[in-house]
């Protein structure tokens, strides 16, 4: 269960060719971490949600979702370890393209 202060983004996988994205605030789907929009209420992961729904309705992204981050001077850093490797990118396939870089 979501902590009331806990801040969020919102990831998927983009539909073309499976790439890690997340939500930016131009309603891009971004490679880095880095580049995505915080949810810093539950209002505004409401929004995520509603702007991730309409991506999908436009098959740019598949099996979006919210998960939580923590903000500081160095960045944004995913909360668990799911999403800690998701953002470092593929484990295995070293002959695939670099799809999801973490900065």
């Amino acid at each position: 269960m979501k902590k009331k202060s806990e801040k969020q983004i919102m990831t998927a996988n983009r539909l073309g060719d499976g790439a890690v994205v997340y939500l930016a605030a131009d309603d891009e789907w971004v490679l880095s971490l880095h580049d995505a929009e915080v949810a810093e209420s539950e209002e505004a992961a409401t929004r995520l949600e509603e702007r991730a729904g309409l991506a999908m309705k436009q098959q740019k992204i598949v099996g979006p979702y919210l998960f939580a981050v923590t903000v500081s001077e160095r960045g944004i850093s995913p909360v668990s370890q799911r999403e800690i490797i998701r953002a470092a990118g593929p484990t295995v396939g070293t002959d695939l393209p670099e799809t999801t870089p973490l900065r």
